[in-house]
């Protein structure tokens, strides 16, 4: 590290006439090596979204309403994991040559694969075995998993400041995210059919995945670098302790308002992966129409995250992020009023989930934007304890789509490879389509009418933070 950053490292103050490294304009090749981290961060993660409710009741014949259960403890205990990672990374010391957050997200990536075909693993023994191994599988992956999505998603608030520069990291992000989701929700159904036993389908196509999601990881890691020469207030931080952590999250108000709003957003988008199998299967009756309908889905959404950067600079996050919610609720609660038909579902379902992939990639933005809000606000920075306090919301968000998919399967008398009932059929559909709508609807009012950091008031924080300054700043 130069003398420069040590020295305003130790006072808190930029030295005169320096040119703000976080300002400068990224390569389009770093930006999009960062967006390969969310691509490999998918083919690991979306599988458990979309396939293991699936994998876990017609394949491993555990009960319904016990995968509820296993998602909703699981995804409860790695929320308070989370906080652990992310106090964890904040308190690394000997940063070398490759930062501060690289290197603890290659490693657990690493690790991430290896877990996440164990989840796609079920030895031979009774139900109550399965469950309690389903339990510790699923635990063990998404304490890894913390370790490995919060240092990547701390690393972009590092990278820069400059408004544009992380809108554009927020859509590399959020193409890359949705590209994985694409190719895996079109790639994992024919690989599973390739195989007279399903468990040795579920088991190939998972470590497939795994393996590319770590080759994406590692073109992620040597490809990015962190520019900004973080100004950490050393005296406050180290008088820092827990009831200090706290006010920093819930002094934070746009923060509590990111992380409310995503409770809704995530919920519905895993909500509508998880379903879209059954859905395929019994309500349109064609198992092999999945990969066709995510195709068009996704293949819609990763064009619509590309418009992120334009959007952004015309008409700002806030009343970019509002549209496409709205959008995303109207499509979805007509989707459900509609008399199921093919296609109208897959034009309705399409516009519902590109609509949500443009509000989805700029909460990455929103996220980068609270965690300088944060230091400029209480003159203690902590990427990873801020990250945490939104990706707690993320997890909560998971346990509920995992709630209302399975649950809405037990309550209404599913058995698994049969004909559903009536009752049934509507649980699925009012699952896929009618709480995204609710959920989406929700979240459009939260950020309309409570999330008050612009992008003006941004600039300013950023600016501040250039120089050296924190302030007790005091944002509706």
């Amino acid at each position: 590290m130069n003398e420069q950053v040590s020295t305003s490292q130790k006072t808190g103050v930029m030295p005169a006439g320096r040119s703000p490294a976080d300002q400068k304009k990224l390569s389009w090749r770093e930006k999009i090596c960062y967006g390969f981290g969310d691509f490999g961060n998918g083919f690991m993660f979306d599988l458990g979204q979309a396939y293991l409710t699936k994998y876990w009741i017609d394949v491993c014949t555990i009960p319904a309403v016990a995968v509820a259960g296993i998602f909703a403890f699981t995804k409860l205990f790695d929320a308070f994991m989370d906080a652990i990672a992310g106090s964890m990374i904040d308190e690394r010391k000997n940063i070398g040559r490759r930062g501060k957050f690289r290197p603890v997200m290659m490693i657990s990536a690493v690790i991430l694969a290896v877990l996440t075909v164990l989840t796609f693993t079920m030895p031979a023994i009774s139900t109550g075995g399965k469950i309690i191994f389903a339990y510790g599988a699923y635990m063990a992956w998404g304490l890894v998993y913390s370790f490995t999505n919060i240092p990547y998603a701390s690393l972009a608030s590092v990278m820069t400041r400059d408004v544009n520069e992380r809108s554009q990291l927020a859509t590399t992000r959020q193409v890359g995210s949705i590209g994985a989701q694409l190719l895996t929700g079109i790639a994992f159904v024919p690989i599973l059919l390739q195989f007279t036993n399903p468990h040795h389908g579920f088991f190939v196509a998972s470590a497939i995945m795994a393996v590319i999601g770590v080759i994406s990881f590692a073109i992620c890691y040597f490809n990015t670098k962190e520019h900004v020469p973080v100004q950490r207030n050393t005296n406050a931080e180290k008088k820092a302790g827990f009831a200090d952590y706290l006010k920093v999250v819930f002094t934070n108000k746009p923060l509590i308002c990111i992380v409310l709003m995503t409770l809704f957003t995530i919920s519905a988008m895993n909500t509508n992966m998880q379903m879209m199998i059954f859905f395929c299967q019994y309500n349109l009756g064609n198992l092999s129409l999945q990969p066709i309908v995510n195709g068009i889905m996704m293949g819609c959404a990763v064009l619509g995250s590309l418009l992120i950067p334009k959007l952004v600079n015309r008409f700002g996050k806030k009343k970019t992020a509002v549209a496409g919610l709205v959008i995303g609720c109207i499509a979805n609660l007509l989707n459900f009023l509609i008399p199921t038909n093919l296609y109208t579902f897959v034009i309705l379902v399409t516009i519902g989930y590109t609509a949500l992939a443009i509000p989805n990639g700029i909460t990455w933005a929103f996220v980068s934007d609270v965690i300088d809000y944060s230091e400029w606000h209480s003159g203690i920075r902590k990427e990873g304890i801020t990250y945490a306090a939104f990706n707690f919301s993320r997890k909560i968000a998971q346990a509920i789509a995992a709630i209302v998919s399975s649950g809405i399967l037990a309550l209404t008398g599913y058995v698994a490879n049969a004909v559903q009932s009536q009752e049934t059929l509507t649980g699925i559909k009012a699952a896929m389509t009618l709480y995204p709508g609710i959920a989406l609807g929700i979240a459009a009012i939260l950020i309309a009418f409570f999330y008050g950091l612009s992008d003006k008031q941004y600039e300013k924080i950023a600016g501040d933070l250039s120089n050296g300054l924190w302030e007790k700043g005091r944002i509706g």
